[in-house]
């Protein structure tokens, strides 16, 4: 598949863009080929105990063939906080912090256990805050991963996918792919889109993900990374 069995960083250009919903798409792709993928999403804000079923993190595990248990839920999200807020202010509302350290260290350790592609999908966009000083694009510098970049095709979104890039850039992170995810009620064709952002990033690497998405859309994303 692609360059192989490298691990990535899933974040985006924002929240609720699609980050969940192409790290499932992917695991299922890499599988299909023989490849033993998997995935964790260490932070959660938002988490509501009654509906575990319903989060990202059970939509991951029913992607790798797993159940959603309060066992299989902290081994893949060890950080669950309540409010639907950035990790920072999250963490603050029940007394508690993010560690960047601690984090790293979680990842790493996931890292070295995987024998296939693991996918670390990030929490809301690429500069939310983790911490006192600390924020996403932080945590992908620590880990020293190629990120896949996950954009909309909203109005407004050139300014937020170009600023994303030059951010990651700006520490010197690698873009493995970006994949736009096309908006419910995107004005403009996905197409048109990434040919916009290619104008200033011509060597990235972009994919896209339809409305109606297919199994051979994210087999083709795969075989692209």
């Amino acid at each position: 598949m692609g360059t192989g069995m490298s691990h990535y960083f899933v974040t985006a250009t924002g929240t609720d863009i699609g980050k969940t919903f192409l790290t499932c798409g992917l695991i299922r792709a890499f599988r299909r080929a023989g490849a033993r993928a998997a995935a964790i999403k260490p932070l959660v804000t938002g988490f509501d105990a009654a509906r575990a079923d319903e989060s990202d993190s059970a939509l991951l595990l029913a992607a790798m063939d797993q159940p959603a248990s309060l066992r299989t839920l902290a081994a893949i999200s060890p950080w669950r906080f309540t409010a639907p807020l950035s990790p920072d202010m999250a963490a603050a509302r029940e007394g508690r912090a993010v560690s960047l350290d601690a984090l790293t260290t979680y990842c790493r350790a996931a890292m070295e256990a995987n024998r296939g592609p693991l996918f670390i999908e990030g929490i809301g966009g690429v500069m939310v805050p983790l911490a006192a000083r600390a924020t996403v694009r932080d945590w992908i510098a620590a880990l020293d991963l190629p990120v896949l970049l996950v954009a909309g095709s909203y109005l407004g979104t050139l300014s937020h996918t170009l600023t994303a890039i030059e951010a990651l850039h700006a520490k010197h992170i690698g873009i493995g792919a970006l994949i736009l995810n096309e908006s419910e009620n995107a004005t403009v064709p996905v197409e048109e889109t990434i040919e916009s952002i290619r104008r200033y990033f011509p060597d990235i690497i972009t994919g896209a993900i339809g409305r109606n998405a297919t199994p051979a859309m994210f087999d083709a994303i795969a075989r692209l990374i």
